[in-house]
């Protein structure tokens, strides 16, 4: 069952009670990354294998993102500022235990190209947070799966 999730801002991502930090560097250029990111939505599901379906709603201001195993988000873009960050908060879910979510991808210029940040701060019920805190390792390898798929796709691209 879907429910609506506490509306939280830009900040919660240095206030959440859990927030989930991991970095890589890719070789793509941070204007690359941030047009991956938050201008091709719908091709999310080409690079992070996670998500079934990503899709830009309310012009661009929202998104649809479906996962494996059936999880939905409805969400809200908080800041797309290129090439730098690229951040939304979860407003509707199906995911059980969640009180609020916030996922925030910062990119800075790195020696080789780009370093990418993504934050998964979140606040939920005790059950929720443990279970996060648990599969920390798996999120980091989802996040590092992901950030190097899509480095290889980016540079397939513009090769």
């Amino acid at each position: 069952m879907a429910r609506r999730l506490r509306p939280v801002g830009l900040d919660f991502v240095e206030t959440a009670p859990l927030p989930l930090v991991f970095a890589r560097e890719v070789a793509a250029s941070p204007e690359a990354v941030f047009h991956a990111l938050a201008e091709d939505v719908s091709g999310w599901s080409e690079w992070f294998s996670a998500v079934t379906l990503a899709r830009p709603t309310q012009d661009g201001a929202g998104r649809e993102v479906r996962l494996r195993g059936g999880t939905r988000f409805e969400e809200t873009v908080l800041a797309a500022r290129a090439p730098e960050v690229y951040a939304y908060r979860v407003d509707v879910t199906n995911a059980p235990g969640v009180r609020a979510l916030v996922e925030e991808w910062r990119l800075t210029p790195a020696e080789k190209g780009t370093r990418v940040q993504w934050t998964f701060a979140a606040d939920g019920a005790v059950p929720f947070r443990l279970a996060l805190k648990l599969g920390r390792a798996g999120l980091g390898r989802a996040f590092r799966d992901a950030v190097m798929a899509l480095d290889r796709r980016l540079s397939s691209t513009h090769a």
